[in-house]
């Protein structure tokens, strides 16, 4: 059983910043791949970030340049650094990891962008 607590979502207006941080219930180093999704409103879940276990990063086109991904083994956590926000961010966030083969997810926590 893997448990993620996701933390930092918010109301900002556009051009502002958020950190999204998820704190897994195991070790960080334990997990292949660790992500972040969105969903937002009527659409499909889709994938912003993710970062595996040599530290190679994959951005969606959407959010390359103004988000950034990283994991902190000491402080076991993940992190998204969102910069220069804009109103089709608005969705909410997913923390997911792999581990063997399977796939965990967090509870979710919402962005907001205001124009």
């Amino acid at each position: 059983q893997v448990r993620l607590v996701e933390s930092g979502g918010g109301l900002v207006q556009a051009g502002e910043s958020l950190t999204l941080s998820c704190a897994p219930s195991r070790r960080i180093s334990t997990y292949n791949v660790m992500a972040w999704y969105r969903q937002a409103p009527g659409q499909q879940r889709e994938l912003v970030a993710s970062i595996i276990s040599d530290y190679r990063t994959n951005y969606a086109d959407s959010v390359k340049g103004r988000f950034t991904i990283s994991r902190d083994n000491a402080k076991n956590t993940m992190t998204l650094q969102m910069n220069n926000l804009k109103p089709e961010d608005t969705a909410v966030y997913y923390c997911s990891v792999t581990l063997l083969g399977a796939n965990f997810w967090g509870q979710g926590t919402q962005v907001t962008v205001s124009s």
